[in-house]
């Protein structure tokens, strides 16, 4: 065969080749941009003047924050444990709530604490709204998780006139045993949680994990995440996440586009699988297990608080400011939602 022949027999293979590189290429990137496309406008620029309720706001944060990471509080320290317990309970009594424990099994003295808020109807749908409120080994955990616990307690408080007026149940839950070596065990608070609400056949919207929410950094290069979400996402710390696995993407979208509606503070989101780090660091997890939509709101700790998981993760690290801001942007979202009984 001639050479003009080879060309031309050659030719098809070498479509065909190209071709599939370019398939190889191009479906994860198409998978990737379907894991993280949110819907809604991230806020751009300087952020408003804070209104007077928000600095009443981030006092109050302070002063939840500084009481419940006076020292390490988990199944090893249980004497700190019950006091910061006691303090979650006191504080949802104070508005109105009844407070119940949940034990959890083989793990003797932890146990979950759960607050509701009656809706105007009993078949009314059910949102969950959480974080766990032990620390991590010796460390006092103020921001990992005191942030989250105080975030869970003021959105209790805040939320409290819509007492029998909300379209939707609202379930505040305090999750003992998040930490090593429990995490993803079946002494997990939060999968104990999730199971027997369930077992009970609930009707249940979501679940939101508040984790992590108490550090900004407007410095470049202040946020790492692994790979492939550091093609995509900020390097600079200033912007609260909305995460979770793709089991539950519907959720995160409609939640960051709520936020986006509600709050003018930085945001991303996406979904992903399991398996990508940091993915399924809270107690989302367990409530995907369950097949019940879970999302983690976080500053993405790991990837930007230099004293995660560390002894120095103390109260006076925290962005008490930026933390109101975010706690304000979920109270205007969950009123929302609560309103209309839907998300």
């Amino acid at each position: 065969m001639d050479s003009e022949g080879a060309n031309a027999s050659g030719m098809p293979t070498k479509a065909i080749l190209i071709a599939a590189i370019l398939l190889i290429i191009a479906v994860p990137i198409a998978i990737l941009f379907w894991m993280t496309a949110v819907p809604g406008r991230s806020h751009q620029g300087p952020l408003p003047r804070l209104t007077a309720e928000q600095r009443a706001l981030s006092g109050r944060l302070r002063t939840d924050v500084t009481f419940i990471a006076r020292k390490p509080h988990n199944a090893a320290h249980l004497h700190e444990m019950e006091h910061v317990a006691q303090y979650i309970e006191m504080e949802l009594r104070q508005a109105g709530y009844a407070p119940h424990r949940q034990p959890i099994q083989g793990v003797p003295g932890t146990f979950n604490i759960e607050a509701m808020l009656e809706p105007a109807n009993g078949d009314a749908p059910t949102l969950v709204i959480g974080a766990h409120y032990d620390s991590y080994g010796t460390t006092p955990g103020a921001n990992d998780n005191g942030s989250g616990t105080a975030a869970t307690l003021e959105l209790a408080r805040a939320l409290s006139d819509l007492r029998g007026r909300s379209r939707l149940r609202l379930r505040f839950a305090f999750f003992a045993n998040e930490e090593p070596p429990y995490f993803q065990t079946t002494h997990m608070g939060s999968l104990a949680y999730a199971k027997a609400l369930a077992a009970g056949q609930e009707r249940t919207l979501g679940m939101i994990s508040l984790e992590t929410i108490g550090f900004y950094s407007d410095a470049k290069g202040s946020q790492h995440y692994p790979f492939p979400l550091s093609a995509l996402y900020p390097d600079t710390g200033n912007f609260i996440a909305f995460v979770g696995m793709t089991s539950s993407r519907p959720f995160i979208r409609a939640t960051v586009a709520a936020f986006r509606r509600e709050a003018a503070f930085p945001s991303v989101g996406g979904s992903a699988p399991g398996f990508v780090q940091g993915i399924d660091w809270s107690d989302h997890w367990a409530f995907a297990q369950v097949g019940i939509p879970a999302l983690m709101i976080t500053d993405a700790a790991p990837f930007r608080y230099r004293y995660y998981h560390s002894e120095a993760d103390t109260p006076d690290r925290l962005d008490y400011d930026r933390m109101a801001r975010v706690v304000d942007g979920v109270e205007r979202v969950v009123r929302a939602w609560a309103r209309k009984g839907a998300l």
